[in-house]
């Protein structure tokens, strides 16, 4: 049943928030200020017309938007939205005593890694990206986030997920732009019969993609999907971790270094396939620390092939199950860590522990950066600056950088 909702704020996914008497009612799509008609179902509504719009509403740039749940808030002013996702680092971060600096933009069309969903379906292949709060694929003709080469190639990546389908069920296809041409990784697309993988390759050599992967396996490597880190050239593995958009791994990469630069031995912990260590050893020597022993070949490849570069070594450890300790640590000047979303908790009570003088926390989480932000003041490190970074447009997701010191301890 349709109704009139008054929308207070924004919810932490970037909804429209109501307050009636039964509580909350979150309306996608809906701004503060704004009066709304909206069909409710329990605690969620569907927008069905705004009748009093917020100044603040913009016109979204893509036509798919309001049906793709790829992105929530491109009808959002952007200063507004901006200053949103600045605040949800401010909210997080409310009982740690630091600055927190202005946001670092992202701009449209920058996206250089995104993963689509496919499906077989009777009218043909769908590719997109799902539904918000629905597991239906929302067919795409454009995608505005995207690096321009991902968005015009749309097409072509549509007939490619027709070659490497064999299962009724839906499954991904993750693209990178690199600079040797598109790096594309399946996932769950079933198990492809011998023809099938020629088809694909062929299509892939024809449509000069630089590596087609199934589920880890490379079909076809025409060209070695190269990133640049720094002076280095990385090769990640298929479908490996990646910073999604190059000019906000610069400019992390950029705070992590001019806080630790002077240090002339440094920890990278959670490494990757070296997106700091790589950029870290062209000033000090970096000992590299992953779990991930693909993502960590990768590293210490461009390592080896990169001239110019200081001493890096590359430990394969799982720092979840066994964290670097206190004694470990207090041999490096610096130490670097930029865990998954579930933060580094175990990892940072040592860091606390350590004599270490410098670190930077890297974080797509401000919640788990909270607790683990916590745990360092706890242990004597004082948090210099913590920088936001939209690197996810018009989504909710916001990444932070933030820089500490542990003074001196006075004999």
């Amino acid at each position: 049943m349709s109704a009139t909702f008054r929308i207070a704020r924004l919810g932490a996914q970037g909804d429209g928030i109501a307050d009636t008497q039964t509580g909350p009612v979150y309306v996608p799509f809906a701004l503060p200020g704004e009066t709304v008609i909206a069909s409710r179902v329990k605690e969620r509504a569907d927008l069905v017309a705004v009748v009093e719009p917020s100044p603040q509403r913009a016109i979204p740039p893509c036509r798919h938007f309001g049906e793709c749940g790829g992105c929530a808030l491109q009808h959002l002013d952007p200063a507004a939205y901006l200053a949103w996702k600045r605040d949800k680092v401010v909210q997080a971060l409310r009982g740690i005593d630091a600055p927190v600096g202005d946001i670092v933009a992202c701009a449209a069309r920058s996206r250089r890694r995104v993963t689509l969903s496919a499906r077989r379906t009777e009218a043909g292949m769908l590719l997109g990206y799902s539904k918000a709060l629905s597991h239906q694929i929302v067919d795409i003709a454009e995608c505005v986030i995207a690096e321009p080469l991902i968005e015009r190639s749309l097409p072509m990546l549509r007939r490619l997920a027709a070659l490497v389908c064999a299962t009724p069920q839906p499954f991904h296809l993750t693209v990178t732009a690199t600079a040797s041409g598109l790096d594309v990784a399946a996932v769950g697309g079933g198990r492809l019969a011998d023809s099938a993988r020629r088809d694909a390759a062929d299509f892939a050599i024809r449509e000069r993609i630089a590596r087609l992967s199934a589920d880890g396996e490379i079909i076809v490597e025409p060209a070695k999907p190269a990133v640049a880190v720094g002076t280095a050239t990385v090769v990640p593995p298929p479908g490996a971790f990646l910073q999604a958009v190059a000019a906000a791994e610069e400019a992390m990469a950029g705070l992590v270094l001019g806080h630790v630069g002077k240090a002339r031995r440094v920890a990278d912990l959670f490494a990757g396939s070296g997106a700091f260590a790589l950029r870290l050893a062209a000033q000090a020597e970096v000992h590299a620390v992953e779990s991930d022993p693909a993502a960590l070949a990768a590293l210490d490849r461009a390592s080896r092939n990169t001239l110019g570069l200081r001493r890096v070594t590359v430990e394969k450890r799982d720092l979840f199950r066994r964290p670097l300790t206190a004694h470990d640590l207090d041999t490096f000047g610096a130490v670097v860590f930029d865990p998954p979303r579930a933060g580094a908790e175990d990892q940072s009570k040592q860091i606390a522990r350590s004599t270490v003088p410098l670190v930077a926390a890297v974080s797509c989480n401000p919640t788990t950066l909270a607790r683990d932000l916590g745990i360092l003041v706890a242990g004597g490190y004082r948090v210099m600056s913590i920088t936001p970074l939209d690197q996810f447009l018009w989504s909710p997701h916001v990444e932070a950088v933030a820089l500490l010191e542990k003074p001196k301890r006075r004999r």
